[in-house]
């Protein structure tokens, strides 16, 4: 079979594929378009996030057996007419699942002990210790809205803190030893803390909104290491502002783009998100909680796993 490569990975991707007999190619700098004349040459194709595997691109691939993509979701893809035209489609959450879980639970100790403020204060040559008085985890209630790879791999990391762990699903008895899965009113009824753990689809798109956070019993910290475009930015700087969000752990953010490469496409800065940056409550990183050594490495044997399971049978 011959594969095409979009995106660079770890070098283990494609010297499993070589040893399997998969022929490798690389292209990492023509446009969509220009792939698009050719690709109808390839049986499957890998990527991470550069550009939209979209009906058209599709069309063109009348070869393809399958799109493996190098990370977690696969909301670049139109996944309903690949499914369509028969092409499998192939993810890997398992593969940075820690990574995320780690990263999670990094931003909220951070927050709840103001170690980023507090760092630059020392920095500055301030030494505010009663205005840096942390909280502590013990005997919080946190809860997790998704429950799959992403939100069982926190769960996990959050055992021994001695708090209560909810979570909230659109799928039935996802819960288990870490997590009690509630509906969302209870979960928006106890927690202290809302960590999103959801891919970006239709139901998620612009979730978490003015609505949605007044429908909290009591103020909450928030962390996002899912999708930039489930959270209203706007909204989210009121609820800062207005004290109902304590603070918040952000991996991804509304503006990036689909690439997940850079920012925003805009010339200048949206307003929300220039508000957003100067809170000293607010923790942000440029999309990298899946982005480790390990995770890099994890990934790339993932997909090269799922490959060969589907089509060296």
């Amino acid at each position: 079979m011959k594969v095409l490569h979009l995106d660079n990975n770890h070098p283990l991707l494609l010297e499993r594929l070589t040893e399997a007999g998969f022929k490798n190619e690389e292209d990492y700098t023509s446009s969509k378009e220009e792939i698009e004349k050719t690709i109808n040459n390839y049986d499957g194709i890998v990527i991470r996030s550069r550009f939209k595997i979209d009906k058209q691109f599709i069309e063109a691939a009348k070869k393809l057996k399958f799109i493996a993509r190098v990370g977690a979701g696969l909301e670049s893809i139109d996944t309903e007419y690949a499914k369509k035209k028969n092409i499998h489609l192939i993810a890997a959450p398992e593969g940075n699942r820690n990574a995320v879980g780690e990263h999670a639970l990094g931003m909220l100790l951070s927050l709840f002990n103001k170690l980023n403020k507090a760092n630059t204060e020392v920095k500055n040559g301030q030494w505010n210790r009663e205005a840096n008085r942390g909280v502590e985890l013990d005997g919080k209630t946190v809860g997790l809205i998704g429950y799959g790879n992403m939100g069982k791999a926190f769960a996990k990391k959050l055992q021994g803190f001695d708090c209560t762990v909810l979570c909230y699903d659109i799928k039935d008895d996802v819960g288990d030893k870490h997590a009690t899965q509630v509906s969302l009113k209870t979960l928006q009824e106890m927690a202290d803390v809302l960590s999103l753990h959801t891919p970006w689809t239709p139901l998620t798109d612009r979730m978490i909104n003015t609505d949605f956070i007044d429908s909290f019993s009591k103020p909450f910290w928030f962390v996002n290491t899912a999708r930039g475009k489930s959270v209203v930015t706007a909204d989210l700087v009121s609820a800062l502002q207005n004290g109902k969000i304590l603070g918040a752990g952000l991996d991804v953010l509304e503006y990036e783009k689909l690439s997940f490469e850079s920012l925003f496409s805009e010339k200048e800065m949206p307003k929300p998100l220039q508000q957003l940056l100067q809170m000293e409550n607010v923790l942000v990183s440029p999309h990298v909680a899946g982005w480790t050594v390990e995770s890099k490495i994890k990934l790339a044997e993932t997909i090269v796993e799922k490959i060969l399971e589907e089509f060296k049978k």
